[in-house]
């Protein structure tokens, strides 16, 4: 395959993949089985929108490999019981080693987790998913075609921030959709459809 494009790589089981996936384990696994396949439920949804937050200004894959402590200590990431965390739970967090130690975002999760408990349940998917474009948009022929934020996620992070959400900007938005499965930001011609 020597017409590969750059923005691939083949993995060592032979398969076109998106280059930011390269050979790291846990990132070819995340690559091939979360990262673009649709993701529906409020409890993961809030799970995906508090590791993106707490992504900004880092790379994703510390998030990733953080993300079964970060899972332990916010119980789950159940929205119900992270919205009863108190004074107690923040200098819990701010003490574990396991996770991005960030107030600022710890008290953010904590927050946005008191919204989602208070919504009626389905609300918080339904909201995201309305920001979602057409399925019909094609897939990027390069990185260079990803944009950071879309009109989309620009409406979506406006529509949290009224709601009273933090951690919750245009970007971060937009790697949400990418994530989860809203926007298909594989390159053309990785093997993930």
């Amino acid at each position: 395959m020597t017409d590969l494009p750059r923005d691939l790589v083949i993995g060592p089981d032979g398969r076109a993949r998106c280059a930011w996936a390269g050979s790291d384990p846990e990132y070819l696994r995340y690559h091939d089985e979360e990262w673009g396949r649709p993701l529906h439920g409020d409890r993961p949804l809030y799970e995906k929108l508090t590791l993106e937050g707490f992504q900004a200004g880092l790379s994703w894959i510390t998030i990733l490999r953080k993300r079964p402590a970060f899972r332990t200590a916010f119980a789950g990431f159940e929205p119900e019981i992270v919205a009863a965390f108190d004074d107690s739970d923040i200098e819990r967090l701010m003490g574990d080693a396991g996770i991005v130690r960030n107030r600022a975002k710890i008290e953010a999760a904590i927050s946005n987790a008191r919204i989602v408990s208070a919504m009626a349940e389905g609300e918080l998917d339904a909201l995201l998913w309305s920001f979602a474009p057409p399925s019909t948009a094609r897939r990027p022929a390069s990185f260079a075609d990803l944009p950071a934020s879309t009109p989309g996620s620009e409406a979506a992070s406006t529509a949290l921030r009224t709601l009273g959400f933090r951690f919750v900007g245009p970007t971060t938005l937009y790697a949400l959709m990418q994530s989860s499965g809203m926007v298909d930001d594989h390159i053309e011609g990785c093997w993930r459809a």
